[in-house]
């Protein structure tokens, strides 16, 4: 399998709803330009339709499985995500407890490189009202502990609980993958977190925010260039000059130019280190 990439988007979503009617046209104008990406699945619907996408491309494209924090809970309902018919609508109010030995066999498939979309999220807790937190704590435990097992690198999703992610990796680090433990997507976090999470050896990927919010330039600054990874999270977070639409995994070409500025190297050096880096942290061969 080729892995020589013009491009890598290491974090989206076209195994989504948004992307249901024409996923097939919006991964190969990735394939065609040179890139590769990887799906990342967030529940057991998504996570099983990520590592079908995969399959149906000889090369350049690749999934991850797991369960994402706010789906161990009764969540709101997001239309972009809700794509696996009633079951995935049925999950999506219900929450889902993790499902050891199910995502154990799905990160078992050759076309699986992580494990996640897996973390902490207290975005919408008030009162952490019916023990939501530590429903997130335990399958983020039990992922970490996976990711140990199948040997593939955590794909983390974190957004208000940095403490608290932290101190479960550091609890857990005897579970962490030596070297390539893996990716804090779509980094938040303060250069004080960053830093924590560098010295456990995580590597960061950042998306379209970066190229209209400024608050993130100095902790990008701050991250050396062989932890940095591209992503676009799409169909969320369109970046500049798409703002307002759907994004797409192509756009990630956006979020190299803004990195390449941020970190004052060309862009097409930013391309090679975001690709290389991603080969690295997820096995690519």
């Amino acid at each position: 399998m080729s892995a020589n990439f013009a491009f890598f988007d290491a974090h989206t979503h076209a195994n989504l709803a948004a992307f249901r009617d024409d996923y097939g046209e919006v991964i190969q104008k990735v394939l065609d330009a040179g890139g590769g990406l990887i799906n990342i699945g967030t529940q057991k619907d998504t996570s099983r339709r990520a590592v079908d996408i995969a399959h149906e491309f000889p090369e350049g494209v690749y999934a991850t499985i797991g369960l994402h924090p706010v789906h161990t809970s009764a969540s709101f309902h997001d239309e972009e995500e809700l794509g696996g018919g009633d079951a995935a609508r049925a999950f999506t109010s219900r929450g889902e407890v993790f499902d050891y030995e199910y995502y154990k066999k799905l990160a078992l498939d050759p076309k699986v490189v992580g494990i996640g979309e897996c973390g902490l999220d207290y975005y919408r807790i008030k009162n952490n009202e019916l023990g939501i937190k530590e429903k997130q704590k335990s399958a983020f435990a039990e992922q970490i502990e996976l990711s140990f097992e199948v040997k593939k690198p955590l794909m983390i999703h974190c957004r208000d609980a940095f403490g608290d992610l932290i101190d479960i990796l550091i609890h857990n680090s005897r579970f962490l993958i030596p070297r390539n433990p893996g990716v804090i997507h779509f980094f938040s976090g303060t250069k004080k977190d960053a830093g924590q999470l560098l010295d456990l050896g995580f590597s960061f990927t950042f998306g379209g925010v970066i190229t209209f919010v400024h608050s993130y330039n100095e902790v990008i600054q701050t991250i050396p260039l062989d932890r940095i990874l591209s992503e676009t999270d799409a169909p969320y977070v369109a970046p500049v000059p798409y703002r307002g639409k759907r994004n797409e995994p192509l756009y990630v070409q956006e979020v190299v130019k803004k990195l390449a500025e941020l970190k004052e190297v060309s862009e097409e050096d930013m391309k090679n280190i975001t690709v290389g880096n991603t080969k690295r942290v997820f096995s690519l061969s």
